[in-house]
C-alpha cells in the first residue's frame, strides 16, 4: 500500500513534544526528506506501508468490512523508553477501504485533529497524538473546494474493537487468538504467562475504557462517533472526527451532524462504552473457556461490573476537580447537585470548575462573572467551602490541587472553527496561538481572557462533521 504523492507538499506545523517522545530530530522533520516522508512523497527503506482492515458497528448498525479509508500506516518506531509507536498518514489517498472516496482530507478536519489531540494530551487524557500537518498543494472537493492536507498520527496502537470483530464475524477465531496474543505481548506483557490471560486482557480493556470515558466526562468532551471501529483497544482517544467540547452544560448535548438521535450524546458515552465492550466480549468468548456457557457467564459478570468501575473512576475525577481527597458520604451528592445546578442555570462547564480556585481564595477574577447570577451556584459554594474545611490539607495545598485539575482553556468549538477559517485563507496565526495556549491548559494569564470564555453568542445549531 503506497500513499499518493501530493503535488506540492508544504509543512505547516510539527509538534515538538511528540518529536521528543519519539526521539525524532527536529531538523530532519524540517528537511526535504522529512517533509517527503510525512506527506507520503517518499517511503523510507525501513518502512512497509499498509492500511488496516476492521469491521464495526456504526451507530449500532453492523458493517462487516471497514478499514483505513484515507490512512496509511508507515511503520513503527521505538522511543527512548523502548516503547513502540505507530506512525500513520491520514489524507494520503485511496486505499482498498476507501469505499468510493478519494482518500484525501481537507485542511479543516486535519487541523481539528491536530489541535484536539494536542489539547487532550495536555489535559492528561489518553489519546493518539499528531506529529506533523502539511498542506498538499491541491484543492479537494467536499461541499466546496477546500485546501488538501495530510496529518501524521502517532499512536501506541491503531487496533480497535472493530479489528477483533472483523475476524470473529468470519469465524476465524484462530486469528482472533493471534491478534489477542499480539496485543497482550505489546500492551499487556505482565499477563503473557497467565493461563487466564485472555480473560484478564478483557478485564484490563474494561478498566481502560471506563477510565477514558470518565476523563472525557470530567472535561465536558464529546467524542461524537463512538462506533466500535473508533474504539481503541488500549483505551486511547482515537479518531477525532465530529468531536467537540461542551460550553453551556447540558447532558443531552450532541454536536455530530450525523448523530440524529443522540446515540453518542454526552450523557450516553458511558452506556455506549459498555455496549462496545459487549461486542468485544462476543469476539473473545471462545478464548475464555472451552465451555461456552461458562465463557458467557464470565463475560456477563465483567460487563455487569462496568457501571460500578466507571462510577468509581468518574467519582475520583470529580473529587479531584473539587479539591477533595478524603472520602465522605456527602461527596457524591455534592457533585451531583453541582451538575444539576450547572444544567438548570446554564452554566459554562469549564468556567464553573476553573473559577473555583479564585472563589476559594476570595479573589476577584473576570471568570467569576459567568456564574455570579446563579443563586443556586452561590449557595452550593457555601456547602463546598464547608466540605473543604474538613480536608486535612493546608490552604496552599488545596489551591494547588484545584489549579492542577481544572483547565482554564480547552479547544472550544468557536476557537477551533476560527483557526480553521483563517487557515483556509492561508493564515495560520490563530491556529498557532491556540496550539500554544493548549500546551499549558492549567496556566492562567489575564491577557488571554478571550480564550478562556465561550463566545458572546453560542450557536445552538453548531454541528461538527466526520471529515477525517
Amino acid at each position: 500500500m503506497v500513499p499518493s504523492k501530493p503535488p506540492k507538499p508544504e509543512l505547516i506545523s510539527y509538534n515538538k513534544t511528540v518529536a521528543e517522545i519519539l526521539n525524532i530530530d527536529l531538523k530532519w522533520i524540517e528537511s526535504d526528506e522529512g517533509i517527503e516522508c510525512f506527506t507520503g512523497s517518499k517511503i523510507l527503506k525501513s518502512s512497509n506501508p499498509l492500511s488496516m482492515v476492521y469491521a464495526g458497528h456504526q451507530f449500532g448498525n453492523w458493517v462487516p468490512r471497514l478499514g483505513d479509508g484515507r490512512a496509511v500506516l508507515l511503520g513503527e518506531v521505538m522511543d527512548l523508553q523502548n516503547e513502540r509507536w505507530d506512525i500513520q498518514l491520514k489524507g494520503s489517498g485511496v486505499t482498498p477501504f476507501s469505499r468510493n472516496g478519494d482518500g484525501k482530507a481537507a485542511l479543516g478536519p486535519i487541523l481539528r485533529e491536530y489541535l484536539l489531540s494536542h489539547g487532550m494530551y495536555n489535559l492528561g487524557i489518553p489519546t493518539t497524538l499528531a506529529l506533523t500537518i502539511a498542506t498538499t498543494g491541491e484543492n479537494i472537493r467536499r461541499e466546496s473546494l477546500l485546501p488538501g492536507a495530510i496529518i501524521s498520527r502517532v499512536a501506541k496502537s491503531h487496533i480497535r474493537v472493530g479489528t477483533f470483530q472483523y475476524f470473529a464475524s468470519q469465524g476465524k477465531y484462530e486469528l482472533v487468538k493471534k491478534l489477542s496474543d499480539y496485543v497482550i505481548h505489546r500492551h499487556f506483557p505482565k499477563i503473557i504467562s497467565n493461563k487466564h490471560k485472555y480473560f484478564i486482557f478483557f478485564k484490563s480493556v474494561i478498566k481502560k475504557q471506563a477510565l477514558l470515558i470518565a476523563k472525557w466526562m470530567s472535561v465536558g468532551f464529546i467524542h461524537g462517533v463512538m462506533n466500535t471501529d473508533n474504539c481503541s483497544i488500549i483505551g486511547d482517544t482515537i479518531d477525532y472526527g465530529p468531536c467537540a467540547f461542551i460550553d453551556i452544560f447540558s447532558k443531552d448535548t450532541v454536536f455530530s451532524s450525523i448523530d440524529t438521535f443522540g446515540r453518542y450524546s454526552y450523557k450516553n458515552q458511558p452506556l455506549i462504552g459498555q455496549w462496545n465492550l459487549v461486542q468485544l466480549a462476543n469476539c473473545l468468548l471462545p478464548l475464555f473457556s472451552e465451555n461456552k456457557e461458562k465463557s458467557i457467564q464470565m463475560a456477563q459478570e465483567e460487563i455487569d461490573r462496568f457501571p460500578k468501575i466507571y462510577e468509581e473512576y468518574w467519582f475520583h475525577e470529580m473529587k479531584k476537580k473539587l479539591g477533595l481527597q478524603l472520602i465522605m458520604k456527602q461527596d457524591i451528592e455534592l457533585i451531583k447537585e453541582l451538575h444539576s445546578i450547572m444544567e438548570s442555570d446554564q452554566l459554562d462547564f469549564t468556567i464553573t470548575f476553573s473559577s473555583l480556585i479564585f472563589i476559594c481564595q476570595n479573589k476577584k477574577n473576570s471568570l467569576l462573572e459567568f456564574n455570579n447570577s446563579s443563586k443556586k451556584f452561590n449557595n452550593w459554594i457555601l456547602k463546598w467551602k464547608s466540605r473543604l474545611a474538613k480536608e486535612k490539607k493546608s490552604k496552599m495545598e488545596i489551591y494547588k490541587n484545584l489549579e492542577i485539575c481544572n483547565p482554564y482553556i480547552i479547544p472550544r468549538n468557536h476557537l477551533v472553527e476560527e483557526a480553521i477559517n483563517f487557515a483556509n485563507k492561508n493564515d495560520f496565526s490563530k491556529f498557532l496561538k491556540l496550539f500554544n495556549l493548549l500546551s499549558h491548559p492549567y496556566s492562567f494569564n489575564e491577557e488571554n481572557h478571550t480564550y478562556y470564555i465561550p463566545p458572546d453568542k453560542i450557536d445552538k445549531n453548531f454541528k461538527t462533521f466526520c471529515g477525517t
